[in-house]
Formats: structure tokens, sequence, C-alpha cells
């Protein structure tokens, strides 16, 4: 892994965590291969609460979200239990997937290894509608604003489900998905070099030239959806909560 400010100390990050971490990945422009200069450092990943805290009368926060500045990078944490974790891994949400799956691993742990090995079971058909929706949003915000970062999540987005709905593989990398995929747009590896010069510069690229692509994309993910091989239902359940039991247990 490389990123733009090579002394940074992750697993120094990893041990400040007032929970022990399970697993921390790095996500973002990093892992979606069109990081800027100044792009920050997202790190997900799974974090184990005391039972006692999910025993008593009190609802704990399963989620923890952190944003600090670490020798001249900001960074931004979120991690969550490992119980919300798994039921999001359930809900067919492919955001927690491309964390779990990241390539990109600051810190893994045997319950990692095995949430690994589980991932597959969960996929569906339906992850679709997960990329599908998350394009959406992603181009009427550069709609809005015109910038190359929401235009560049809007074919991540496209891609990532086009390829999961034709392999069963979550791959988050666009410079990868655009070499895999015969359906995407000439010009990405020029906006992704464009990428590297500014987090929030502007996409230099009229509205409607891009606008056909991602229509077309659109009906290429409909395509596949329709014709995956992906269950409709995620399975691994029983294999899951066995596996948050035992690893809350062994602490």
């Amino acid at each position: 892994m490389t990123l733009d400010a090579p002394s940074l100390d992750l697993a120094a990050v990893v041990a400040e965590q007032p929970h022990p971490l399970l697993f921390a990945t790095v996500s973002g422009a990093h892992l979606y291969g069109f990081p800027s200069r100044d792009s920050d450092v997202d790190l997900r990943g799974a974090h184990l609460l005391p039972t006692a805290a999910l025993v008593g009368l009190g609802e704990p926060d399963e989620t923890r979200s952190q944003m600090w500045d670490r020798d001249g990078v900001e960074m931004d944490l979120v991690t969550h239990d490992l119980r919300k974790f798994v039921r999001l891994m359930l809900r067919r949400n492919g955001y927690v997937l491309e964390q779990l799956l990241s390539p990109l691993v600051a810190h893994t742990t045997e319950a990692h290894r095995e949430l690994v090995a589980l991932a597959p079971a969960t996929l569906t058909a339906h992850h679709a509608h997960h990329y599908r929706g998350f394009a959406v949003t992603q181009w009427r915000l550069f709609e809005k604003t015109g910038e190359l970062k929401p235009l560049l999540y809007t074919f991540r987005a496209l891609l990532t489900g086009i390829h999961l709905m034709r392999t069963g593989e979550v791959v988050a990398h666009l410079p990868t998905l655009a070499a895999a995929t015969a359906e995407a747009p000439a010009h990405l590896a020029e906006l992704v070099a464009a990428k590297v010069e500014a987090e929030h510069g502007a996409a230099g690229i009229a509205q409607d030239v891009v606008r056909a692509d991602v229509e077309r994309l659109h009906g290429v993910l409909d395509a596949a959806q329709a014709a995956t091989a992906l269950p409709d239902a995620p399975g691994g359940h029983a294999e899951l909560d066995d596996l948050v039991v035992r690893v809350r247990l062994e602490r």
C-alpha cells in the first residue's frame, strides 16, 4: 500500500483505539485508485465492545467515528462493533464488504480472516441496488458542483456493481474495473490522472459528454443484474452468528 504520507504509522493509530480492533483497512479514494495529493486517509473496520456493554440495560453506541490530523494528514476513522458490522453485511451493504475485502490492510486478526472467508456467501443480486443508488447520489452531486470527485465516484459505483453482478467479486479499484469492463468509458484514465492534482478540482469535461456514459452504464448494470448467478437472499447467517458469539465469548 502506498499513501501520499509514507511516514504515517497506521499501526500506531490502531493501537491507540479504546476498543480492540478486529481489523482496519484503508477505504475511500486510496482504495478506489484515485487519491489526490491532498486526500485524507479513510480507515474503516470493526471493533469489539466489552460484553458487559451489550448485556446490561444500556444501549451502547456500536459505531465509533473520529476525524483528526496526524503528521499533516487528515485521518477519518469509522469502526462498528462486530455485531453491527455483521448485521450490515447481511443487509446487502456493498460499502462494508468493500471495507472488509480491501487489500489495503492496516490491521488484521483471525476474526477478520474468518469474515473475509464468509463474505462471498452474503452477496446477492440485490447488491446492484446499493451501487445503483450510490451512483445516482454522486451523479446529482456532480451535476450540482461540477467537481471531478463525485463523477469518478459515479463511475466507480456503476463499474463495481457491474463487475459484482458478472463475477461475484467485490472490486472497488477504478483502474482495475476500467481494464476489466469492456463498456468502461475510454476517458476514465484521463479523469483519474486529473484527480491526482486536486481533491475538489473541476471535472474539466462537459456534463453532456459524460451523461451518456452514465446512462449507458446504468443500462449495463440493469442487464448484468438480470443475468447474474448471485442469489436473491444472503447466506451464511448461521456461520456469522457463530463467529460473533464465539469471538465475543473469547474476550
